[in-house]
């Protein structure tokens, strides 16, 4: 039995790799401002790599999966990028509350077609960015997945406060906020709201010469009384992690930070 459940997982495998060859292509094909089918959606792209990236990651791979304890989970999304992450909620829970962010505004819109594009309710997506301030500051798009935080950046963002935003229980936090997710998560402990949080997944960011943050994230969700794991991707989403190990001044890596409160492991019907 053994042997016949490893070939069908096997079988399983070679499967799903031979449809997400064919979806890269088909990606691969269309360039900005496509609009591409996805699962029953019909999303509008920033660009062909960046749509099967996530499509992978979110949708197949399910990075951002939980198991919510009621039909209308209430989900915090930070990072809406152009609404997949969004889109997959809704998948799997039609009923799900969610709060999206996203700063950069030509995305911002993006996302809001998608939305309104594939009849999506139940989502207020607010165009701003989360920080451990609120106020104003200059920020660097790139058109894609990546647009960051840059005194020097070209456009003029909204920033606000995760805590603001943790006055009630959250079923699911995501946090894909290039960089920030430190001092977002900080802001919300020292607000005494951090764990209002059941379950969370953080994407860390580990830019090359810049402080590395991923030791005090963990750390913080330690002290906070969550358990957590952590997740490197795979080898197209991130290379750099992948033995024989080479690390250089220009190395990027990523990896995904998986939380959830220590009461709610011990004791799941909570």
């Amino acid at each position: 039995m053994a042997v016949i459940r490893l070939l069908v997982e096997n079988a399983r495998q070679a499967l799903k790799r031979l449809r997400l060859s064919w979806f890269r292509r088909q990606a691969g094909l269309h360039g900005p401002d496509s609009v591409m089918p996805c699962l029953g959606y019909h999303v509008k792209i920033t660009d062909g790599a960046n749509f099967y990236m996530q499509y992978k990651d979110e949708f197949i791979n399910q990075v951002y999966h939980f198991d919510a304890q009621g039909p209308d989970p209430l989900i915090i999304d930070g990072g809406s990028n152009m609404g997949m992450s969004i889109l997959h909620f809704k998948l799997c829970y039609p009923q799900a509350r969610v709060i999206g962010f996203e700063p950069d505004p030509s995305i911002f819109q993006l996302a809001s077609e998608n939305l309104a594009r594939n009849d999506i309710a139940g989502v207020r997506l607010v165009n701003a960015g989360l920080a451990a301030e609120e106020g104003e500051t200059w920020f660097t798009p790139d058109g894609q997945a990546g647009g960051h935080l840059d005194s020097s950046g070209q456009v003029k963002v909204r920033m606000e406060r995760l805590s603001g935003y943790l006055g009630e229980p959250v079923d699911f936090l995501k946090l894909n906020i290039e960089g920030a997710e430190l001092d977002v998560l900080t802001e919300a402990a020292e607000a005494g709201r951090l764990r209002n949080v059941r379950e969370l997944v953080l994407e860390y960011h580990g830019w090359p010469q810049q402080q590395q943050g991923l030791g005090a994230i963990l750390t913080l969700l330690d002290q906070q009384g969550y358990r957590y794991l952590v997740h490197d991707f795979d080898a197209e989403t991130c290379a750099a992690s992948k033995p024989p190990f080479r690390l250089a001044a220009h190395t990027t890596w990523f990896c995904l930070v998986y939380a959830k409160r220590n009461d709610l492991v011990l004791d799941p019907c909570r």
